[in-house]
């Protein structure tokens, strides 16, 4: 765990680092967050990360004074040097960051309007990545109880509101399994409970569309970018349950994973039990964009 923190335009060791007991999300969930992965000091696709944050955050309805604050003392420019910063102030080159943003203090009533400076929080921990074993064997994943409300403005937010996630992971962590994988409302395809999902039939690359009520995650975006310009066939719709349960592979993405292969599910192998073809090449094509970032 980081030593020294980002806490509102200065760095502090993190034992020094206070919060308002009367922060909204503490109180309510009424925040967001990015989960970031940094490869020899370089943020992989930190702007993509801000440009969600920021779109997240006038979706959520903050006010106009909180929105004009964060603008005026943590733009573009003072965000991305704050990731920079405790990466350096921690000695740290490949690591896990994570930037958190609330709507700040307010009254204990839950009115967003009593907040009139948003909380700005970088935090940052040494990763060790899984090793190459993991991804030979992939993830194992059980089906949740829960579901993905997909008319809900949260389906597509990383919000601080994340007890939902925690829940279905740990449903799954009790099944023995690596990740839970979430049905919508109307008993399609979502997510997992921390990732994006993928699986591949006919050769055709398949995901949840973001009106299956997914989060649109960033490596997923890099995914699909690296499929159209490799000329794969992608698909990104409504998904039926069965099409995962025979799907000839499949994987998940996120940040800090890339991409897993997903080998098995509902305690049955998907395709061969083992690692596909195309999740290979993928997984080979997205660490080359990491490499051509860092020239």
């Amino acid at each position: 765990m980081s030593e020294i923190i980002y806490l509102n335009g200065q760095l502090v060791p993190r034992y020094e680092a206070r919060l308002s007991p009367f922060d909204h999300g503490f109180l309510y969930g009424y925040g967001l967050f990015e989960t970031m992965r940094a490869y020899d000091g370089h943020i992989f696709r930190l702007d993509r990360h801000l440009a969600r944050l920021r779109g997240s955050a006038r979706s959520l309805g903050l006010a106009d004074n909180v929105i004009a604050s964060l603008n005026a003392t943590t733009g573009k420019q003072s965000l991305e040097s704050a990731c920079l910063q405790i990466l350096e102030a921690n000695k740290l080159k490949d690591a896990r960051l994570r930037l958190t943003i609330t709507a700040g203090e307010g009254d204990m009533t839950p009115d967003p309007d009593t907040c009139h400076r948003p909380t700005v929080l970088v935090t940052v921990q040494n990763l060790v990545p899984l090793p190459a074993e993991k991804y030979e064997s992939g993830f194992k994943a059980a089906l949740s109880s829960l579901r993905r409300n997909s008319h809900s403005p949260l389906s597509r937010l990383k919000s601080t509101c994340y007890m939902e996630n925690i829940l279905a992971r740990m449903e799954a962590r009790g099944a023995g399994c690596d990740e839970a994988i979430l049905l919508n409302e109307q008993g399609y395809l979502a997510e997992g409970s921390t990732s994006n999902i993928f699986l591949v039939s006919k050769g055709a690359l398949i995901t949840p569309s973001p009106e299956s009520g997914v989060l649109p995650g960033v490596t997923r975006e890099a995914v699909l970018e690296i499929a159209r310009a490799s000329n794969i066939k992608t698909l990104e719709r409504q998904v039926e349950l069965k099409e995962l349960v025979e799907a000839e592979e499949a994987f998940i993405t996120n940040s800090i994973l890339e991409l897993m292969p997903l080998t098995w599910f509902g305690g049955r192998p998907i395709g061969t039990g083992k690692p596909g073809q195309l999740t290979r090449v993928l997984l080979a094509a997205y660490r080359e964009l990491i490499e051509e970032a860092l020239q």
